[in-house]
C-alpha cells in the first residue's frame, strides 16, 4: 500500500484516470476487470492507490454497485479535463515540431480597424495553429519601433514615410482619410467654415499619444501652444470628442457613423485635408524563410479586400 507520503503524481496517471473512468461507468470493479482484462485485487489495489496518496474516498463501498464520492467525481471531471489538456499539448508539441511559431506578435497601430482585426485572428485561430497569438496596441511611430526592437514580428498600420531598416520588410497598406469632427454642443460645431487655425487654437484638441518608448515621438496635426488632451488610442480619442471635451481629426470610417446619427459634427477645414498612407511590415530572419504563421498573415494582408477592410472598417473575408 502507498503512504501517504506517496507523491500524487506517481499514482495519478492518465492510465489511472481511465481506469476510475471504466469503474464507473461499468458500476462494479468486476465489471471493469473484465473489460480491462485484469483480476479484480489488482484494480482495487491500483485505486487503494490513488486514495491513500490524496487522502480519500472516490468510491462509496457501502453499496453493491461502485458508486462514485463526490470526491472521485470531482477527481474524473478535473482528470477528463487534465486528459484533454495533454492530448492539445501533445498536438501542439507536433505541430510545432513542423515549423510552426510558438508565438506571433503584431503590433497593430490605433487607426487600424479593431473589427477587421480580430476578424483575422478569428480566421486564423480556425486553422488551429500551435501558434499563439499577442496583439500590442501601438500609435505613431511606436507601430514600428515594436517591431525594430524585436517585441512585435509584423506591424500593421505603419506611416509610409517612417524609415525602415535593412533587416525589414514592408509593403502598402493603403491611405486612411481623416476629417475634423467635433460634438454638437462643442463650440466649434456652428463655426463659420472653413475652420482655420487661428479658430482653432482656443479650443482643445484630442490627440493620441505615439507609443515610441525611445525619443519623443511625432505629434501629427496640432498647433503649437494649443491646449492637449492626450489619450492612449484611437477609440479613447473618438470617446472624448463624442463628449465634447476636445475637437480633431479622426480616421473617416471611425467618424463617419457617429457623423450619420449627428453625434458627431464634420467641420470643413481650411488646412489641406488629412490622407495618411501606412504601410504593414515584417521583420525578416537571416535565412530569408517567414514561419507559417507570419506567411498566413501575410497572405491575408496580400488581398486588397483585406487592406481596405483594416482602413475602412468592412468586411474582410
Amino acid at each position: 500500500m502507498a503512504t501517504v507520503n506517496t507523491p500524487v503524481r506517481n499514482v495519478l496517471t492518465p492510465e489511472t484516470i481511465a481506469l476510475i473512468a471504466t469503474v464507473h461507468r461499468t458500476g462494479s470493479m468486476a465489471a471493469a476487470a473484465r473489460e480491462l482484462g485484469v483480476v479484480p485485487s489488482a484494480l482495487t489495489y491500483r485505486i487503494r492507490l490513488v486514495e491513500d496518496a490524496l487522502d480519500v474516498l472516490l468510491f462509496d463501498r457501502s453499496s453493491r454497485q461502485a458508486k462514485l464520492t463526490a470526491a472521485g467525481q470531482e477527481l474524473l471531471r478535473e482528470g477528463n479535463r487534465l486528459l484533454l489538456e495533454l492530448d492539445a499539448v501533445a498536438n501542439r508539441v507536433k505541430r510545432v515540431a513542423t515549423g510552426w511559431e510558438p508565438q506571433l506578435t503584431l503590433a497593430v497601430d490605433s487607426v487600424i480597424s479593431r473589427t477587421t482585426v480580430m476578424e483575422l485572428c478569428e480566421a486564423f485561430f480556425a486553422l488551429h495553429p500551435p501558434t499563439r497569438l499577442r496583439i500590442r496596441e501601438e500609435a505613431l511611430s511606436g507601430t514600428l519601433e515594436a517591431l525594430t526592437s524585436g517585441q512585435a514580428d509584423l506591424a500593421i498600420g505603419v506611416a509610409m514615410e517612417s524609415p525602415m531598416g535593412k533587416s525589414v520588410q514592408s509593403k502598402p497598406l493603403g491611405a486612411i482619410h481623416f476629417i475634423y469632427a467635433v460634438a454638437p454642443h462643442h463650440p466649434l460645431a456652428e463655426a463659420p467654415e472653413p475652420v482655420t487655425d487661428a479658430m482653432l487654437m482656443p479650443h482643445r484638441a484630442v490627440a493620441v499619444a505615439d507609443s515610441v518608448q525611445r525619443g519623443s515621438g511625432l505629434t501629427v496635426g496640432l498647433l503649437g501652444g494649443q491646449d492637449i488632451f492626450t489619450v492612449p488610442g484611437m477609440q479613447e480619442k473618438l470617446d472624448a470628442q463624442l463628449r465634447g471635451i476636445g475637437g480633431g481629426f479622426l480616421p473617416e470610417y471611425l467618424a463617419r457613423p457617429h457623423v450619420a446619427t449627428g453625434r458627431l459634427v464634420e467641420k470643413k477645414m481650411q488646412r489641406t485635408a488629412r490622407l495618411i498612407f501606412m504601410s504593414y511590415a515584417w521583420r525578416c530572419e537571416n535565412d530569408n524563410r517567414e514561419g507559417p504563421a507570419l506567411q498566413w498573415w501575410l497572405q491575408q494582408l496580400e488581398k486588397p479586400a483585406t487592406r481596405k477592410a483594416l482602413l475602412e472598417h468592412e468586411q474582410s473575408l
